[in-house]
């Protein structure tokens, strides 16, 4: 039977993942139909076969209200960032402890004003202080609050309480999940154990290529030591060590003024846009057209992370024309060896014509 997850009645189905009972499925089949899902009803069938497989296997209470909870809180951290999909955003991270007349507060507030000025939101954990300051800085049109329910510092700055954009999670692990997927770039200020979390979380994930490349700042007050004593440190008992490419240190940048951590993350987008895998493909959508000699350069410089051919311009793919995906930018396609994600920035900086230590 090909039904159960297909485009209703009849049609071909790519769901392979079933309950195991053929009327079941068809039960789950016509469950979806009722509800009138269009799109995309092989993942909604596998999602509800998997609850359907927890419910009957051993799966303890705990583990089903952990599942249970995850799943309602990413399903309305989607529906609150919807309206705002096209709009870039930013996260701010640092300490809750840190005070108003701190500088870092100060630095913190201004870059979200900045980040406001040039259409951008910020996102932030919805907390007291470096949080609090950006959505100040930004104002809470133009904020996001992704809090954490905690028994201590659980409850939203007095600029966010109320707002349809505040947003509480129980578990830190779906939270980060929501910062990570709505961000374009992120901000981070001096803060405690959840800020180095956070920067060396972000660092992982792009390292390995389970986050999308994005400008990652870190934002530190004239005269503090504190990037610079985290830098020293993975410089040398990472980088000497050999323990990270010394091409990873591209991921981030140190900004000691406003003015630096704003231009850092605008200039990421200079030519870049985005970019997606297409098959064995990685596609990179660019504002500007990439001229021959641009081109040749590219090739000369990045020969390392092509697997097989060359960089070459291309049209948008049909999977894009498909899913309406930026089709009328500019377009540079390669096999990429999803492995080096280093080189890969470094070759954004490169179409952004932007040096970088």
């Amino acid at each position: 039977m090909n039904r159960p997850g297909g485009q209703r009645r009849g049609t071909p189905s790519r769901a392979r993942y079933r309950t195991g009972d053929s009327d079941l499925d068809e039960a789950l089949a016509d469950l979806i139909d009722a509800a009138s899902i269009d799109r995309d009803r092989d993942l909604v069938f596998e999602m509800l076969v998997s609850a359907l497989r927890m419910g009957r296997e051993s799966a303890t209470r705990a583990d089903l209200k952990l599942v249970n909870s995850a799943l309602k809180e990413l399903r309305y951290s989607f529906h609150v960032f919807e309206p705002y999909k096209d709009t870039p955003k930013v996260s701010i991270f640092g300490s809750a402890r840190t005070q108003f007349d701190d500088e870092a507060y100060v630095a913190a507030r201004d870059f979200g004003a900045a980040m406001a000025a040039e259409d951008w939101m910020v996102i932030t954990g919805a907390g007291p202080g470096i949080m609090e300051a950006g959505v100040e800085g930004a104002g809470a049109e133009r904020a996001f609050g992704v809090n954490i329910l905690l028994p201590f510092e659980s409850e939203a700055n007095a600029l966010l309480a109320g707002d349809p954009k505040l947003i509480n999670f129980r578990y830190f692990f779906t939270r980060k999940v929501t910062f990570m997927k709505e961000s374009n770039a992120f901000a981070l200020l001096p803060g405690g154990f959840g800020t180095m979390d956070e920067s060396f979380e972000l660092l992982t994930l792009m390292q390995t290529g389970r986050s999308p490349l994005a400008p990652v700042v870190l934002l530190e007050p004239e005269g503090s030591t504190y990037w610079a004593t985290w830098s020293s440190f993975v410089e040398v008992e990472l980088v000497d060590r050999g323990l990270v490419s010394p091409d990873d240190r591209a991921f981030v940048e140190i900004c000691t003024t406003t003015e630096q951590a704003v231009e850092e993350v605008l200039g990421f987008y200079d030519t870049y846009h985005s970019m997606r895998y297409v098959g064995r493909q990685l596609v990179i959508r660019c504002t500007r057209e990439i001229d021959d000699d641009e081109l040749a350069e590219l090739n000369a410089e990045f020969a390392d992370i092509v697997v097989r051919g060359r960089i070459e311009r291309c049209d948008a793919t049909d999977a894009e024309v498909t899913d309406d995906d930026v089709v009328d930018l500019p377009r540079l396609s390669f096999v990429f060896d999803r492995a080096s994600f280093a080189r890969l920035r470094r070759l954004v900086d490169r179409l952004n014509r932007r040096e970088r230590s």
